[in-house]
């Protein structure tokens, strides 16, 4: 039975190339691009530019399929860019790729296709998902140093039901190699680890540049409770964070903790690092509802953090507790920690402070 399939296009070479594959398989394909908001001072956003429109446009010329663009700077703003400034005056970390996926890519977009006739939304990223009935499942990529399941932890069963990762089964070598063969217009495009809101700057300029309400300049105090120097405001650091932090010491000292009700920046030794026990919110469980009891599982507490062995244990819905085998440097809050059971993703939440 063919299918009718809205791939979400960037102009990049992921998204190009997952194009492609569908555009073979003999469903009927259109590619759909949202233009999202950019706080850059050109006005463009990393994944919509001009350029990236009018690769897009070429590209799906060149398949021979649709191609349609929706406006969803409004929206993009609201749920994606002030969650992320209001997390940074709020002394966290936030992940607006999580909050992207969340809302606007299996959110608005897969809505949209759906409003035009659409029976799936395929993306570039690399991830899988497999049916074994009655559950969808997400599944880590094959390319392991490409997987993306950590950013789509998001997702639940009526995403994953009308979700479609061409690449999860390929290597990043061989999505290059099918667009050289192609000839399509994104075959030699460098990837971007940057933020696609923030023009092209850091972080830093941008929350500036947008007036943020952040904290202000303060005290540096190391694990004793010692003032040691100062810091430019909280939000210019994150937990682990070891340049930058403009203290002389005669070992390398480290971002420990954030503390906003005195406004101090705590910095120590490596080993001062590292939290075993935390808890999380705005869990989603890919299955739909959280296990009975605490399950084993890896956690993951950053994009390309290595997994460690923990324990989840679930308190109602969207909340839980992770216990994990030994303290890990990388927990900060306002980042994800994802759940696995080997390549099958389980779930996340946002970790607290």
């Amino acid at each position: 039975m063919t299918r009718r399939i809205a791939v979400a296009m960037s102009g990049g070479l992921d998204s190009s190339v997952a194009a492609a594959l569908l555009a073979d398989s003999g469903d009927e394909v259109f590619g759909i691009m949202l233009r999202l908001w950019s706080g850059g001072p050109n006005g463009n956003n990393r994944c919509c530019s001009p350029d990236d429109m009018a690769r897009a446009r070429q590209t799906a010329a060149q398949l021979g399929i649709p191609f349609y663009v929706q406006d969803v700077q409004a929206h993009f703003k609201e749920v994606v860019v002030d969650f992320f400034v209001d997390g940074y005056a709020q002394g966290i970390t936030p992940n607006p790729c999580l909050e992207c996926n969340r809302s606007i890519r299996w959110g608005f977009l897969l809505q949209h296709a759906q409003a035009l006739g659409a029976s799936h939304l395929a993306t570039g990223h690399y991830a899988q998902v497999e049916e074994r009935r009655p559950r969808y499942h997400l599944l880590r990529a094959m390319d392991r140093h490409k997987d993306q399941s950590y950013v789509l932890s998001v997702m639940g069963q009526e995403q994953l039901r009308h979700a479609l990762f061409p690449l999860g089964s390929l290597h990043k070598d061989e999505v290059r190699r099918i667009a050289a063969e192609r000839g399509l217009a994104a075959a030699d495009r460098s990837e971007s680890q940057d933020l696609c809101f923030v023009g092209g700057g850091d972080y830093r300029q941008f929350l500036e540049h947008m007036r943020a309400d952040l904290p202000p300049p303060g005290l540096v105090v190391n694990t004793g409770g010692e003032v040691i120097g100062q810091h430019r405001g909280l939000a210019h650091y994150t937990i682990g964070q070891r340049k930058g932090i403009g203290i002389a010491a005669p070992q390398a000292m480290y971002v420990v903790d954030k503390r906003m009700q005195t406004n101090q920046l705590v910095v120590g030794p490596r080993e001062a690092l590292g939290r075993a026990t935390f808890a999380v919110h705005r869990v989603n469980w890919v299955d739909g509802a959280p296990p009975a009891g605490p399950v084993e599982a890896e956690v993951q507490v950053r994009y390309h953090a290595r997994p460690r062995i923990g324990t989840v244990t679930p308190d109602g819905a969207a909340r839980a507790t992770v216990a994990l085998s030994q303290p890990v440097a990388e927990v900060s809050p306002g980042q994800a920690a994802v759940f696995y059971h080997g390549d099958v993703c389980l779930g996340g939440g946002i970790i607290q402070p």
